[in-house]
């Protein structure tokens, strides 16, 4: 059986593709996906209270190389086999470089549920992953089309940084790292045990979009749709390598293969629209929501803990 949390995504997916009206208004999403974002910081800076150290500075850049050698990968794939336009290879590949804060969320569940150890910085992963990706493969775009190296880079920068997704989790991962479980627990207990309640209900708008994004489902971009299949499974063997070459701890490594096979669905595409406006967000969207989150949820990352199993057994 599947994680329960995962039975609420199928829930929605289900609801949505028979065409049901049940439906999460905007504004509770919203506050969904603020609290989910802020109590995977929390949790991460708790976790990390007291155990900060250089020591996580080489893993820290490993994390972080990864997020960014994906779109330099990716971007010539995309360009020759999937055949898109420069602007939405660049897209893609941004996306897929940067994470997915609900497969985070699932994969530490998963790992939690499961009683693996998990490294304190785990949580960092998702923010030394997203940066990279993104910038990486906005310069990639400008070099394709001749734009100076500089054009715009401060508000890309500012744009980059300052979304909500980046504020909440590096500030839950300040706040919780400076007070600890015990000093700042007349906040963080209750979202902390809400934690389960808050991913099950996000997961079952995700159904929902998912569902909405594949219908009816695109067959003109059947190329686009193999790409969003395949290349989960592929990336997460990166991920892995990097985490087996790091030597981290089987929920960690876990959780880092789970991101690096995940795409990004709210701080890519918020960027995306900014630096590259030609840029069809909509295929990324159905690539990244549509197909590849659902993947990692229901099969991806059961199938990923296998094969850590496999691999220290």
């Amino acid at each position: 059986m599947p994680d329960i949390v995962v039975m609420f995504f199928l829930l929605g997916l289900l609801a949505g593709l028979v065409k049901s009206d049940l439906t999460i208004p905007k504004a509770a999403y919203d506050t969904l996906s603020l609290l989910l974002m802020l109590t995977i910081g929390l949790k991460g800076g708790m976790a990390l209270y007291g155990n900060l150290g250089w020591s996580i500075v080489p893993e820290m850049a490993a994390v972080a190389a990864l997020g960014a050698l994906i779109p330099l990968v990716l971007m010539p794939i995309l360009r020759r086999l999937v055949r898109l336009s420069a602007a939405d290879s660049a897209s893609l590949a941004a996306h897929y470089g940067s994470v997915s804060a609900g497969t985070f969320a699932v994969a530490l569940a998963f790992a939690e549920g499961r009683g693996l150890p998990i490294g304190a910085e785990v949580t960092l992963y998702l923010v030394m992953m997203e940066l990279p990706a993104i910038m990486l493969a906005i310069a990639l775009y400008r070099r394709y089309r001749g734009s100076e190296p500089g054009e715009a880079i401060t508000g890309l920068w500012h744009e980059t940084l300052t979304n909500r997704g980046v504020i909440l989790l590096a500030g839950g991962v300040v706040i919780g790292a400076l007070y600890g479980p015990q000093e700042g627990s007349k906040v963080t207990e209750l979202l902390i045990n809400s934690f389960y309640a808050v991913l099950a209900l996000f997961l079952l708008e995700m159904g929902l979009t998912a569902a909405e994004t594949l219908r009816p489902l695109p067959w003109r971009h059947w190329r686009l749709l193999t790409f969003a299949l395949v290349a989960p499974p592929l990336l997460s063997l990166a991920g892995l390598a990097v985490g087996l070459a790091l030597g981290l701890p089987a929920g960690s490594l876990l959780i880092l293969t789970a991101l690096a096979a995940s795409a990004s669905y709210i701080a890519a595409p918020a960027a995306m629209r900014t630096a590259i406006p030609e840029a069809n967000i909509g295929l990324a969207m159905l690539a990244s929501l549509g197909l590849t989150f659902p993947l990692n949820v229901i099969v991806g990352i059961p199938l990923y803990h296998q094969l850590i199993t496999w691999l220290a057994g």
